[in-house]
């Protein structure tokens, strides 16, 4: 091996060794410094002992170094990309975790409830158009239970939280975009937190029907379900999804029906109620997608599961912030991890 790439290897095994006893002494990574020792080792034995690359080649039956040092190199490579996505992943759910905490603490329930109540958790983001009207079209009790509107505002930049206070609503934000499932998961802490019997989540577009609430949670309060969902398919959809969404719908539907041994007809509608006592058995993990997540887990820790017909209106305002293409790969995803996990 000539003198320049031998000069040049060890340099980089140098600059190697020096970031991990840098990451080190700043933030005491073992893990960093045991992987720049790894790298630094392994080019040290490029340039001054490349004979136990071909010992290496022999016992796995390659005959050129050159191959055998590439394919050690994409090992390494590739573990190294899993390590910095687990990493990167680790590290936005401890934010997302932090932002629920905070906005959850910062909460506060100016009501003086007497008896029990049910939650209206409506996660909402850039729904100034929308969210007044709904949250003034829901009843003042329902079954004897005192109704409370929780907005979410899930990274609004428009007027979606002040104008839900405006209308009586508690109010609580979220200063980055978590998406639905983290906007449910705050509602569903904050109601938890004032001892909320029952929880029903509804969009802030309009499409859900309020006049449906004394149905959806009747079977909970009868004691005949833990986890009650609305079904347009059951009643009636004035949505306008196009061709593609309908049948997207209808096949996520059966793959859950698939595997879950359920019959329900309607996996994606986010108008449903719940047992408060329920929610604290659920392992709810996505931040996004979060429909399937729910109707799995309910399913999984065996809570009673009951459909009713609803019907859904069009959008008062605005446009769906659903993209088709990613909105499918992200629940088809949720449904095989959360099946599975």
């Amino acid at each position: 091996m000539n003198i320049i790439l031998e000069a040049l290897l060890t340099s980089l095994a140098l600059g190697a060794l020096v970031w991990g006893f840098s990451r080190y002494r700043r933030r005491f990574i073992k893990l960093d410094l045991l992987a720049s020792i790894g790298v630094a080792c392994a080019l040290f034995a490029i340039a001054y002992m490349p004979a136990i690359y071909d010992r290496v080649g022999t016992t796995l039956s390659i005959q050129r170094r050159v191959t055998t040092i590439s394919m050690l190199a994409s090992v390494v490579l590739l573990l190294s990309v899993f390590y910095l996505t687990s990493a990167l992943r680790t590290t936005q759910s401890n934010l997302e975790d932090l932002t629920r905490t905070l906005s959850v603490d910062q909460t506060t329930n100016a009501r003086q409830i007497d008896g029990e109540s049910v939650y209206i958790v409506i996660p909402a983001y850039n729904e100034e158009d929308t969210i007044q009207s709904v949250v003034k079209s829901l009843p003042a009790s329902v079954h004897g239970l005192e109704v409370v509107p929780v907005v979410v505002s899930d990274g609004s930049a428009d007027a979606t939280a002040q104008q839900a206070a405006d209308a009586g609503a508690i109010v609580t934000e979220h200063p980055l975009n978590q998406g639905q499932g983290g906007a449910l998961k705050t509602g569903f802490e904050i109601a938890r937190r004032d001892g909320a019997a029952v929880v029903v989540t509804m969009d802030g577009d309009g499409q859900h029907p309020t006049a449906a609430l004394e149905e959806l949670i009747r079977p909970i309060v009868e004691d005949e379900a833990d986890f009650v969902m609305g079904s347009r398919h059951r009643g009636t959809d004035h949505s306008e999804n196009g061709i593609v969404r309908r049948s997207g719908i209808h096949a996520f539907t059966r793959l859950i029906n698939a595997l879950t041994q359920l019959s329900i007809t309607d996996c994606t509608n986010g108008f449903r109620a719940i047992r408060s006592s329920s929610l604290e058995t659920l392992r709810l993990a996505e931040e996004r997608f979060s429909a399937p997540e729910l109707i799995i887990e309910a399913r999984k820790k065996g809570l009673r599961i009951r459909e009713i017909p609803i019907t859904i209106e069009e959008r008062q305002a605005g446009e769906t912030k659903k993209p088709q293409l990613k909105y499918a790969v992200g629940l088809l995803r949720t449904i095989i991890v959360t099946w599975i996990r």
